[in-house]
């Protein structure tokens, strides 16, 4: 049992990578029917996916006729595309075969070779033909659970799970951002680390300029002695306060957070709303310290989850 459930787990992961890396554009089970024949080497379908867009005059033959039938016969195969299947309409393998000649593989080429060599067209085949999945680290918040975190999501679709309640949001916008901000001082020259909030000045303690973040950063493990500076910006309830304040602005730092009362929360995140177009090809959501095989098992097992609590 726990062989079959490793086994569905390995396929899935490959099928997930497979079509993320054509933004979805592979169906669910042509992408099952060539993992499970290629030994969920999504590597080598990819590439060879590639070379046979890139040739003119590509033959296809009918040797792999029984392609799709096969999956009958296959109970993992067919657990696997009912969930993905699953997945998009709510939001025993075979002998080692040649690749360059497989059916379905130039299928999907030709489908691709017809697509309009648009901006985010080409941007897709190059990433494909490198392997590369681009991610994005961005900043996620959860109102109702006062809970925020950070997460390494696919750059073309940003989403990711509030842990506590399970409710699905969109990233914070960049010019809502907080945390561990970077400062440059124009005055000065001098660059800086503290805590902060876009838009939101704090002092430089070189030439006391004003000095905005000119980006949030994920955390971090710091390497060397921690500075011995104290805390202070230009908030209106700072608990280190600088003048002249800006009225109506709130300080991100938990001192001054718990000295007024308020919440963890600087800016919510929105509710996403799913369109289903890009559900069942979604890498995981995952922390920034995980492996990318783990993040995606993290993402099956929330999936589980899920499905578990709707059917209650």
């Amino acid at each position: 049992m726990h062989r079959e459930r490793q086994d569905e787990v390995e396929l899935e992961k490959s099928v997930r990578r497979l079509r993320e890396k054509f933004y979805g554009k592979v169906s669910i089970r042509d992408a099952v029917v060539l993992m499970r024949k290629f030994s969920k080497n999504h590597d080598l379908v990819c590439k060879h996916i590639i070379l046979c867009k890139n040739q003119d005059g590509v033959d296809q033959d009918d040797s792999d006729s029984e392609d799709a039938g096969s999956l009958h016969d296959d109970p993992v195969a067919l657990k696997v595309v009912a969930k993905l299947m699953r997945e998009e309409e709510q939001k025993k393998q075979k002998p080692k075969s040649n690749p360059k000649n497989d059916k379905k593989i130039k299928e999907i080429a030709q489908q691709l070779k017809v697509l309009p060599l648009t901006e985010n067209n080409v941007r897709m085949f190059e990433n494909a033909q490198k392997n590369l999945i681009p991610p994005e680290d961005r900043q996620f918040s959860c109102k109702p659970c006062d809970s925020m975190w950070w997460r390494r999501v696919p750059r073309r679709k940003q989403v990711s799970r509030c842990r506590l309640c399970g409710q699905r949001y969109d990233p914070v916008p960049y010019d809502k951002m907080w945390g561990v901000a970077e400062f440059h001082c124009l005055s000065c020259h001098r660059t800086f680390r503290g805590l902060g909030q876009m838009g939101i000045p704090s002092p430089c303690y070189n030439c006391q300029a004003f000095v905005v973040p000119s980006c949030i950063n994920p955390p971090c493990r710091v390497q060397g002695p921690r500075s011995r500076l104290q805390h202070s910006c230009f908030a209106e309830d700072c608990y280190n306060r600088r003048e002249p304040h800006v009225p109506g602005t709130h300080c991100v730092h938990p001192r001054s957070r718990a000295r007024t009362g308020l919440p963890k929360v600087i800016y919510p995140s929105q509710e996403h709303e799913s369109t289903g177009s890009t559900v069942a090809t979604c890498i995981s959501q995952g922390s920034l310290f995980c492996d990318i095989d783990e993040l995606i098992l993290e993402d099956l097992e929330e999936a589980e989850e899920e499905n578990g609590e709707s059917s209650n």
